[in-house]
């Protein structure tokens, strides 16, 4: 069987600010429906208000209020835009959505942002709050009862952009190779896939030859380009999939790129590779073949 060749490259990824949504509901499948709309557009920041995913699906049993639930990564630039971006996702999708409960999934110190306290204003005066500790909730009435938020919400100091791309002999070959690596590191804690089902088709490179566009297609990588750019891919490969991996951590994020090279690995996989910008402007680089 050929072997897969793991690309002496690296991804280069940055410093984001990231807090974790517990979200109950009724239901698993309400809870889950509360969690992909909250998340929904949020793949890059790029031209989104936020980065966010599931992390995971939670029993009753590690839930505040022992009901079904989901826990959401949410991942920006800055507090302040974490904060309005987070805002804006439970008051559309959250608040409005039957059944939910929304809690604080990490510690609370000075680095925190305003959620619950942020939208009583819609209870118009009939809102109520309660204090337990350092922590408060807001009650906001609502047509099926109420709607339950925590006030405030923490933070850390978060990695966004760690990748990895699969280059294949083929579309199939390639989406079942991501699509692999993605349930594998799905399993990890920590960590998100923010675009659609995890995979990216449409990698990207800094800048277009467009000025108003930040960013525009990677065509090095593009196969149907070959022979008319300066290609990046070797004889045999006719699809590329890349997966774009967001964490609380550096070495969570690394646990979960060598999680997903060990998954994507096989025959019709020619190559795995990351990107990155020469190492100017991420501080964090993941080495694949160290991983």
């Amino acid at each position: 069987m050929p072997a897969t060749e793991i690309e002496d490259t690296f991804a280069e990824a940055f410093g984001m600010t990231a807090t974790r949504l517990i979200v109950t509901a009724a239901s698993e499948e309400w809870a889950l429906i509360a969690g992909r709309t909250a998340t929904g557009y949020a793949a890059s920041v790029i031209g989104c208000d936020a980065e966010a995913g599931i992390e995971a699906v939670l029993t009753p049993e590690r839930t505040p209020d022992d009901r079904p639930g989901v826990s959401l990564l949410f991942f920006g630039f800055s507090r302040d835009a974490l904060q309005k971006a987070v805002s804006n996702r439970v008051s559309q999708c959250l608040l409005t959505c039957p059944s939910t409960a929304v809690y604080n999934g990490l510690p609370l110190t000075d680095r925190k942002i305003r959620i619950g306290g942020n939208l009583r204003y819609f209870g118009d005066g009939f809102q109520s709050s309660k204090k337990l500790g350092n922590r408060r909730w807001w009650r906001i009435p609502t047509m099926d009862g109420e709607f339950l938020c925590e006030d405030e919400f923490g933070t850390v100091k978060g990695v966004g952009g760690g990748n990895l791309l699969f280059l294949a002999v083929d579309a199939a070959t390639g989406l079942k190779a991501a699509e692999d690596a993605v349930r594998a590191i799905r399993e990890l804690p920590d960590v998100i896939l923010p675009f659609p089902g995890g995979i990216v088709r449409s990698g990207s490179k800094v800048g277009s030859r467009y000025p108003k566009l930040k960013a525009s297609t990677n065509e090095a990588y593009c196969p149907t380009l070959r022979g008319t750019v300066a290609s990046a891919l070797p004889e045999g490969v006719n699809a590329v999939y890349e997966i774009v991996i967001d964490g609380l951590s550096a070495e969570r994020v690394a646990e979960a790129m060598k999680v997903g090279i060990a998954a994507a690995s096989r025959e019709g996989i020619v190559r795995i590779s990351a990107g990155n910008y020469g190492g100017k402007l991420g501080p964090f680089h993941f080495h694949l073949r160290r991983l």
